[in-house]
């Protein structure tokens, strides 16, 4: 990974309280949210345990913030 995507990770994973629940995060948030792999992201999906990302374009997914938060304040 280059180092500029690493910063919007780290930089999406530092300030994910301060997003607006509008917004939308791809799966290295979601991985570091949860502390897990992707493997276990996907697993989790398919389980109902995390929500279910959305297709912004064919070759983008992305989580809304709203729907994560509303999953990490139950557990």
């Amino acid at each position: 990974m280059s180092n500029r995507y690493t910063a919007s990770i780290n930089s999406a994973l530092c300030n994910f309280d301060q997003l607006p629940d509008s917004a939308n995060v791809r799966l290295p948030t979601v991985m570091g949210l949860y502390g897990i792999s992707a493997a276990t992201v996907w697993r989790q999906v398919k389980a109902g345990i995390i929500p279910s990302p959305r297709k912004l374009t064919p070759r983008t997914t992305a989580w809304s913030v709203k729907d994560l938060r509303q999953v990490l304040d139950k557990s």
